[in-house]
């Protein structure tokens, strides 16, 4: 990376044409009546991925799909693993979706088919237990079968048969939540299509439960954000009770996603995430809580050296967090972006140092964006 004249221009071209790239938008869910095509109540259509997704329903099936389902993919503006430590967290719906296209059986058979995998398909009956397909080129399915294992299996639900089909544009292993926005485009699919009688909090639950029974023991922010997102708004979260609270985008204000190419994988064994959540649970059990919401800064610092040096630098960026995300609330609320850029700048900067979850392209990208819109912007 350099911070030659060059860059420094091509970044400020595009802050200067975020605003046509579209702000934070599309919260919640649209639903879409196919062949039809009447909006359902959604606040963004997700028009550009419908088409492949009903293009390859057709090649898949000879027909038409029934409906059409999109859920959001979320940047987080602060709060970062702060969810599953049942902290706050501040995330936001993007313009990039994922789409699922559905018409009901008669059977018990889901067919389910990838339209940004050649539209193969991928079969299992809802009358045998739900297991996950093994085949590396059908992992993408086990998403699709962990949500219908939690409505069918365990909140035992009058799932039905379906032939589906998702697609979309959200950046796979980009940090975008696609898999999240999948879960809750099946979900509300499923929910919608079966009469099911599911709230958006509880498909964001149904999807966070398919997730760990994936491989990955996420926290519910992903799925939250996506399901109950409102356009033009952050959305501040309590994961512990979640209760939520829209926070206004300030007005002329643009959301720049910077694409640092750098892969990150939540599932399977390259992941590091479950060993941080089972460091900051082992911090928690430290101080007799069940998790670190229940520790303030000044409790945390007194115990230091009771703590393995390495789980105290987990749990001090957890605990800073949290009181980083309540105060760049606060700012938003005000337009303040000067102080949201210093809470943001914190937040990598905790990251970076106690968490150690980010990387050298991704380091450099904050520097050099940072000095290009210094206190115009976090």
């Amino acid at each position: 990376f350099s911070e030659s004249a060059g860059l420094r221009a091509m970044l400020r071209i595009s802050l200067l044409v975020a605003a046509l790239l579209g702000l934070c938008s599309a919260g919640g869910v649209l639903s879409k009546m196919a062949p039809g095509g009447s909006k359902g109540q959604g606040t963004c259509a997700a028009d550009r991925t419908v088409g492949n997704v009903k293009d390859c329903f057709r090649e898949s099936f000879g027909e038409d799909p029934e409906y059409i389902f999109a859920a959001p993919g979320r940047v987080n503006l602060i709060g970062e693993h702060t969810d599953y430590n049942d902290g706050f967290v501040m995330p936001c719906a993007i313009d990039y979706h994922m789409v699922c296209a559905v018409t009901p059986t008669k059977d018990n058979t889901i067919t389910a088919v990838a339209a940004d995998f050649d539209c193969k398909p991928n079969k299992f009956s809802l009358a045998e237990p739900i297991v996950k397909a093994e085949a590396k080129e059908e992992f993408w399915s086990n998403y699709v079968r962990g949500v219908c294992k939690v409505l069918k299996e365990d909140k035992e639900l009058p799932l039905k048969g379906a032939k589906i089909v998702i697609g979309g544009d959200v950046p796979q292993g980009a940090g975008l939540s696609s898999s999240a926005a999948l879960e809750v485009s099946v979900g509300t699919a499923l929910n919608k299509v079966f009469s099911l009688g599911l709230g958006p909090k509880e498909i964001a639950l149904t999807g966070q439960k398919a997730e760990h029974w994936v491989g990955c023991n996420c926290g519910i922010m992903d799925q939250l954000i996506s399901a109950c997102g409102h356009a033009d708004h952050s959305l501040l979260i309590d994961c512990r009770d979640l209760s939520t609270f829209s926070v206004q985008i300030p007005k002329g204000t643009s959301i720049v996603i910077v694409n640092s190419n750098f892969k990150h994988e939540l599932a399977g064994l390259d992941s590091e995430y479950n060993q941080r959540r089972s460091q900051c649970e082992e911090a928690a059990q430290h101080f007799g809580v069940s998790h670190l919401r229940d520790v303030t800064a000044e409790t945390l610092l007194k115990a230091e050296k009771e703590l393995d040096p390495t789980t105290f630098k987990r749990a001090r960026h957890v605990v800073t967090e949290n009181d980083r995300t309540e105060a760049a609330r606060r700012a938003l609320e005000k337009g303040d972006l000067v102080t949201m850029g210093k809470l943001m700048a914190q937040s990598h900067a905790s990251m970076r140092d106690d968490f150690e979850i980010t990387v050298p392209p991704i380091d450099a990208l904050v520097e050099i964006i940072g000095s290009v819109i210094g206190e115009e912007g976090g």
